[in-house]
């Protein structure tokens, strides 16, 4: 998947997805997050990929916001990507697979 044509592509992304990539365990992860983003960022990215399982998994947008707290303005941009994207939320999540994130 390295040809991926992004619209997003820069060498300052590939520095940052290669820093990411050198990150050994979740204890890292969260030092790095920490360091590179605001805790709200953080959080908002976090939320996003639980919306975007619990789309998977076939959850009506108020079950969501419930469950997550996100508006439906996130989830649609999240059904949008699971749909439309370049298919990241689905390749995660079928990575994560047996991972609990109600």
């Amino acid at each position: 998947m390295s040809s991926l044509e992004s619209k997003i592509k820069s060498k300052e992304l590939d520095l940052f997805f290669k820093a990411i990539l050198e990150l050994k365990d979740i204890d890292e992860c969260y030092m790095f997050f920490e360091d590179v983003a605001t805790i709200n960022e953080v959080k908002s990215l976090a939320q996003r990929l639980h919306v975007a399982k619990l789309l998977k998994y076939k959850k009506t947008y108020s079950e969501i916001a419930e469950i997550t707290g996100a508006s439906t303005a996130t989830i649609s941009r999240v059904n949008r990507c699971l749909n439309y994207g370049s298919d990241g939320y689905n390749l995660v999540l079928e990575r994560l697979k047996e991972e609990d994130i109600d």
